[in-house]
C-alpha cells in the first residue's frame, strides 16, 4: 500500500471513529482562537479554556486587549505557563490587529506568520478552522501518530512533517484529519502509556513505527 493510499484509508476510518472531531479550544471569534492557541503552547487545551474565561471578562474585544498592559495580561494567563512571553505576544498581536487589520484576523497564511507568537502550527489551525482553507496542523499528536502509522518515516521536525503530509493528504481533508489525530492520540494512541492497539480502528494497517 502506498503512503497516499494508506493515508486515504486512515482518513476514512478516523472519520467513522470521530465523526464530530473539531478544535478542542473554545472560541467564538477568530481573535480568541489566536489568543488561545498562543496560550496552549506547553499547556493543555482544557486549562486554556478555563483561563481565557477570566481574560475575556476583563478584556472582551481586540481593542480592550490591545490597550491592556502586558503585566495585567500576564497575571491572568500565568496558570498556562510561560506567562510573561505569552502575555507579551498577545499584547503585541492585538495591537497589530487593531492598528493594521481593523481588529480582524488576516485571512492570509504569510500575514499570520508575521504576527507575534504565531508559528506554522497556529497559522494552519486558524486557516483551517476559521477560514475553511486547506491546513495541516503538526502538533505533538500529529507528529507522533503519523510516524507510528508509517505516513512519514522518522521525521520529527514539525515543518518537515507538514510538508510530507501535504504530498499525501487531500487538501480538503487536512484540517479535520489533524483534529481527529488529536482525539485518537489522547484516547488510544497515547504518548505516556503503551498505545492501546487492541482497541485501535487502525491496528491492521498501522505500521507502528516511530515514537
Amino acid at each position: 500500500m502506498t503512503k497516499k493510499n494508506l493515508a486515504l484509508e486512515i482518513i476514512e476510518r478516523l472519520k467513522k471513529e470521530y465523526p464530530d472531531a473539531g478544535c478542542t479550544l473554545d472560541y467564538d471569534h477568530a481573535w480568541k482562537l489566536l489568543v488561545s492557541v498562543r496560550l496552549a503552547a506547553q499547556c493543555t487545551d482544557a486549562r486554556v479554556n478555563v483561563v481565557v474565561e477570566d481574560l475575556y471578562k476583563r478584556y472582551p474585544d481586540v481593542d480592550a486587549l490591545a490597550a491592556a498592559d502586558a503585566e495585567d495580561i500576564e497575571e491572568i494567563v500565568r496558570p498556562c505557563g510561560l506567562g510573561r512571553s505569552k502575555a507579551r505576544d498577545i499584547s503585541a498581536c492585538m495591537k497589530i490587529l487593531k492598528e493594521e487589520y481593523d481588529g480582524k484576523v488576516p485571512e492570509d497564511f504569510d500575514a499570520l506568520l508575521k504576527l507575534p507568537g504565531v508559528g506554522r502550527k497556529s497559522a494552519n489551525l486558524i486557516m483551517g478552522d476559521v477560514f475553511g482553507k486547506p491546513a495541516i496542523v503538526t502538533d505533538t499528536h500529529c507528529i507522533r501518530l503519523v510516524n507510528r502509522m508509517g505516513l512519514v518515516d522518522g521525521i520529527k521536525e514539525p515543518k518537515k512533517v507538514e510538508m510530507a503530509l501535504w504530498k499525501i493528504i487531500p487538501p480538503e481533508e487536512g484540517s479535520d484529519f489533524c483534529h481527529r489525530l488529536v482525539y485518537h492520540g489522547r484516547d488510544v494512541c497515547t504518548a505516556r502509556t503503551k498505545p492501546l492497539c487492541n482497541k485501535c480502528c487502525l491496528a491492521d494497517i498501522c505500521r507502528k513505527e516511530g515514537v
